[in-house]
């Protein structure tokens, strides 16, 4: 007969750190929790207000103030926006195209110009470093960048003055070039050039997928920029209705509504009772919901990359 012989395992249970999250005491992490919660109520508590406001009545505002659940539930602010839907609508479809174009070829410029200083064998990575970094201290003022705008490009009145001026910022490239030089080892760049890859195959087929996280961060980040960007409107758009961006278009409609609240006694009974149907406050309100809510939808899809792109594509001095 063999004999069986039957070890024991010997199961080592490592102590637990004393620095561990499970030797916090509950009522330091309840007074944690509690703070937390707070601050994130404290962060959702403006929009709120602004979401209760735009579908209050404007006399219970006028009468009562803001207040975050609607004393009299009412519409007229969304319907006064709806009289120039039309125009609306057109304005949408305008700033969604500059917003995806955009988009799409400023995250292009920016990772290969960050792919380019971040590769220890570029020989003049310093001084294209220097390049951009030196336009963070030292900018060309507005003047001189709206004469080569409008006068030497043309761009007035046109879609791509909507365009090409956001195309780049350097601290999205920087932080794009951290990242790059952080979490993809040059090791597998030189192996696909020992494989006969070149630049532009390493940067499509390895240094792109590599990059998801903080390519997402930065598509959010142009994203909430050719958005909400008004400014850029206002100085090129002139004449052209049919390039309107929906913010400039809002503003616009905001600034006509003041205009008509202040000076409707100049102009006669029909007009000063129009004026009092205007729901102004609950106008504001409305506007800013209508802009944001296209952010609030798409800023999901992206927020698991957003942190990870944040933290490794972080400046390091």
């Amino acid at each position: 007969m063999k004999a069986v012989i039957s070890k024991k395992r010997q199961v080592v249970v490592e102590p637990k750190s004393k620095d561990s999250i499970y030797d916090v005491p509950v009522l330091v992490k309840a007074l944690a929790y509690t703070i937390t919660t707070l601050f994130a109520f404290a962060c959702l508590y403006p929009f709120l207000l602004v979401v209760a406001v735009s579908f209050s009545d404007e006399q219970a505002i006028l009468a009562n103030g803001y207040q975050l659940i609607p004393e009299k539930f009412s519409l007229e602010g969304y319907k006064y926006i709806m009289q120039n839907a039309g125009q609306i609508l057109w304005s949408y479809g305008v700033t969604i195209m500059v917003t995806v174009v955009g988009t799409t070829l400023s995250l292009f410029i920016k990772s290969l110009y960050a792919y380019t200083i971040s590769r220890p064998s570029f020989p003049w990575k310093s001084q294209f470093t220097f390049f951009i970094f030196f336009t963070t201290l030292f900018s060309g003022g507005m003047l001189p960048k709206y004469i080569i705008n409008t006068q030497m490009l043309g761009l007035q009145d046109s879609f791509w003055a909507l365009v090409l001026p956001g195309l780049c910022t350097t601290m999205h490239i920087i932080m794009m070039r951290t990242y790059m030089q952080t979490a993809i080892p040059n090791a597998v760049v030189e192996s696909a050039r020992m494989d006969g890859a070149g630049e532009f195959l390493c940067y499509f087929r390895i240094v792109l997928p590599m990059s998801i996280p903080i390519i997402a961060t930065m598509a959010l980040f142009a994203v909430t920029m050719f958005w909400n960007d008004w400014y850029r409107a206002f100085l090129y758009i002139v004449s052209n209705t049919k390039m309107i961006p929906i913010q400039l278009l809002l503003q616009r409609l905001e600034t006509e509504t003041k205009f008509l609240q202040q000076n409707a006694a100049d102009f006669g009974g029909s007009v000063s009772a129009m004026q009092q149907d205007i729901p102004t406050e609950t106008f504001k309100m409305c506007l800013v919901v209508t802009v944001v809510t296209p952010i609030l939808i798409f800023y999901p899809f992206f927020q698991q990359y957003f942190v990870n792109g944040i933290t490794v594509g972080a400046v390091k001095g």
